[in-house]
């Protein structure tokens, strides 16, 4: 097989897994050169750390985790010029054969090259090395290893840019955490047989370092870790506002399925008044854990919780939560309500999950009506309550009236 193909073979069987190249990296190179171990490191400190290793049946010599001083080690004399990076003998070189390691691991030939950062340092070394000389190494194989070092160092450049995008992610949160860098606005919500007030969707607009609108705010947190914490902190902030309902009226709270699953809502629920809260479940994870999720909604539900499906009819993993969450309230997506009254393709979705909705004992309320024509059309199809810019946009909850006529 040709030198390139087995190039594009480790990429390809990595199947986009950086880590997953750089193994494929590690073991092409490897048996190409017919040497038994090939790893690549990074510099920590004074220690070289074997971050990924080949060396099949040679574990007690050397895997990942395992390091050693850099003073004992050929790195630095190849990163100085001292030691050539294609070494066929090691008793051949006076530095080489002085160095205790050569003896001790033993290492008879030896190819090594340096990986660079992005900024340009050293990150550590892609290595193949053998206990035994191996005379016939020459340049066309020094010209191999650089192919799949570079493999290597993508894959660790990669590596490095998605870990100082998580940090950096991480940061812009916990500023907006720590400074308390979002406020609550409610949109009401209002019932369409008589146009009262049924309540609120509590909503956050974030006073963010880049001036990302809440879809950028939580696309960091997703990227931190720490969606829960921030869903939890807005979810909190929403809550104090319970006590301010008119009798009969309900608070919208927004979490996602990873969110609830993890059991934190319940302590959040209880201070508040169960009864007059209802959860709305966002984004259609399709990888949620449907199990946790569904026991955990039985157990707010137990408490009063209503619960609600956001966004349906924007794409089948929301139908599927329909399936298995069996929601008190099923939330109409804008996408679906927008135009609804000329179009029929709209009309007809709407009106299988408004029947949907019947057959299961649920009520329907539409997102983002913004027309006359709109509400219209809804109010005929059964909907029960809308919102949006028609009646009322996010603001603060005194700021809207007790009925609307539309």
């Amino acid at each position: 097989m040709r030198i390139e193909d087995l190039a594009k073979r480790a990429a390809a069987e990595g199947d986009a897994d950086g880590e997953a190249i750089i193994n494929r990296a590690l073991d092409s190179v490897r048996e190409h050169l017919g040497m038994p171990i090939a790893y690549l490191s990074e510099f920590v400190g004074d220690q070289t750390v074997f971050r990924n290793v080949s060396a099949p049946g040679l574990t007690h010599l050397i895997k990942p985790g395992d390091s050693k001083d850099l003073n004992s080690v050929y790195c630095k004399h190849i990163l100085s010029g001292d030691l050539p990076q294609l070494i066929p003998d090691t008793g051949a070189i006076p530095l080489a054969r002085s160095l205790p390691i050569t003896k001790d691991a033993p290492i008879g030939s030896h190819v090594s090259l340096p990986i660079q950062k992005p900024d340009g340092t050293t990150y550590g070394m892609f290595c193949c090395l053998s206990p035994t000389p191996n005379p016939s190494l020459n340049e066309r194989d020094l010209k191999v290893m650089r192919m799949f070092a570079g493999l290597a160092a993508e894959q660790v450049r990669h590596r490095l840019s998605a870990g100082a995008d998580k940090r950096e992610a991480r940061d812009r949160t916990r500023v907006i955490l720590d400074g308390s860098g979002f406020e609550t606005v409610f949109q009401p919500i209002y019932r369409m047989n008589d146009g009262a007030l049924a309540g609120f969707e509590a909503l956050s607009r974030f006073r963010s370092p880049l001036h990302r609108g809440p879809r950028g705010v939580f696309d960091d947190a997703r990227r931190a870790g720490m969606v829960a914490e921030l869903e939890l902190a807005v979810l909190d902030r929403a809550l104090d506002a319970v006590p301010d309902l008119d009798a009969g009226q309900r608070l919208s709270v927004n979490a996602s399925p990873s969110t609830i699953g993890s059991g934190r809502l319940r302590q959040a629920f209880g201070r508040c008044g169960p009864s007059r809260v209802t959860l709305e479940i966002t984004e259609a994870e399709v990888d949620m854990d449907a199990p946790k999720v569904v026991g955990a909604v039985t157990g707010l539900r137990s408490m009063g919780v209503q619960i609600a499906v956001d966004d349906v009819g924007a794409g089948y993993a929301g139908l599927q939560q329909l399936l298995q969450l069996r929601p008190d309230i099923l939330k109409l997506d804008i996408s679906l309500v927008r135009h609804i009254d000329t179009d029929a393709a709209r009309r007809s979705m709407a009106a299988a999950l408004v029947h949907f909705a019947g057959e299961t004992r649920a009520t329907v309320t539409a997102e983002g009506v913004e027309t006359r024509g709109e509400w219209s059309v809804l109010k005929a199809m059964g909907v029960e309550c809308a919102q949006g810019w028609l009646t009322g946009r996010p603001g603060p909850m005194a700021d809207a009236p007790t009925h609307v006529r539309v």
